[in-house]
């Protein structure tokens, strides 16, 4: 029977991610990538959004995906399993940069001039071309990881032979609470030292928690019993942590190793998949269509944030309040449109989306 609830996380949580990228091409509190500053305030006091959902989304989606690799190898042998994750994760994540993503590569490296002093500096062209490859992974990071993780569970399985996982379903809740000394602690190590969304080790915890522990139906039963505490809990540690570290750089160290930032990303996490489990398992028209193509917004909705700042607001062509609109909107249209068509075309959509033609 599917977990309507875990369809609904995925949707609602890539549409916070493309609202949080809006923020963040221009966002005024250090944090490197997209244009920056587009406004005159003083203060950007909307960029709150950032600090208050940044700890946890992507914690959330590991967690998921952990659930959900779960479920596919209840019903799958392992080699079908790493099959079908190696079509829908790595192929678009590694051919797919070569074949379309390098596109986001050269938006993201003229945002900040690099293809011009490239140009102006006599490189080849074809040395141009695999910079712009390298640097075109975007939002895909997140795929490289996920890869990587169910390589990993797959050998993890042939050791522990389901008593892990049969433990799991006995975890209590004072026992998931502690659950955030891990994470802290995988908080500290395997980051990597440049490209700072390559946290192996945290989103690490998170995939494996998600397959050993909350994809058990007795663990998620006891979440929903405390799911409105939870939600409390996760708002008001969004707020502290907001509150203290507002104006600092919340994605890397030390922001981003310190114990209140785990415990946002935990009691998030936990906040989304209990509050979820028992309010939102539920279905209809909308959320089928959403869930149905939030593998497309996730993949080419920076393309469209990052092309209107490009063309638009780095030139200060319009207004910044009309720049945010049309980059929201462009997130979208370019989400949704690239996809239907993308999709349709038969090598692109193997190699960019991971979707093989039906027989």
């Amino acid at each position: 029977m599917r977990k309507r609830y875990l369809d609904n996380i995925r949707w609602i949580t890539v549409v916070i991610v493309v609202i949080y990228h809006v923020f963040y091409m221009y966002n005024a509190e250090g944090v490197p990538g997209g244009l920056g500053k587009i406004t005159d305030l003083s203060v950007q006091y909307y960029d709150i959004y950032q600090y208050l959902v940044y700890p946890w989304f992507m914690p959330v989606l590991f967690m998921v995906s952990g659930i959900s690799a779960r479920l596919s190898l209840d019903s799958h042998s392992d080699k079908k399993f790493i099959k079908s994750r190696t079509l829908k994760l790595l192929v678009p994540s590694t051919i797919g940069l070569f074949v379309f993503q390098f596109i986001q590569g050269y938006v993201s490296m003229s945002l900040g001039g690099g293809i011009d002093g490239l140009v102006s500096g006599g490189v080849p062209k074809p040395v141009i071309y695999f910079i712009m490859v390298a640097t075109g992974s975007g939002v895909l990071w997140f795929m490289h990881l996920l890869w990587i993780y169910c390589v990993v569970l797959l050998l993890i399985r042939k050791i522990e032979k389901g008593k892990l996982l049969a433990a799991g379903a006995k975890t209590p809740l004072w026992l998931i609470a502690l659950f955030v000394f891990p994470v802290w602690g995988a908080a500290q190590i395997l980051n990597a030292p440049i490209i700072s969304v390559y946290r192996i080790a945290f989103y690490f915890v998170f995939f494996m928690s998600g397959y050993f522990v909350f994809s058990n139906d007795e663990v998620i039963e006891r979440l929903k019993k405390i799911a409105v505490p939870l939600i409390v809990a996760a708002v008001v540690t969004g707020v502290v942590f907001t509150a203290l570290y507002f104006g600092d750089n919340f994605a890397d160290k030390p922001v981003n190793r310190g114990f209140l930032y785990a415990l946002d990303a935990y009691v998030g996490s936990l906040a989304m998949l209990a509050g979820m489990a028992r309010f939102g398992d539920v279905s209809g028209s909308l959320s089928k269509w959403m869930s149905a193509h939030s593998f497309g917004l996730y993949v080419f909705h920076y393309l469209g944030i990052s092309s209107v700042a490009l063309i638009i607001a780095k030139p200060g062509l319009l207004p910044a309040p009309v720049c945010y609109i049309l980059s929201l909107v462009a997130g979208f249209v370019f989400g949704y449109g690239l996809y239907a068509i993308i999709s349709q075309i038969p090598f692109l959509r193997w190699a960019v989306l991971g979707i093989m033609k039906e027989k």
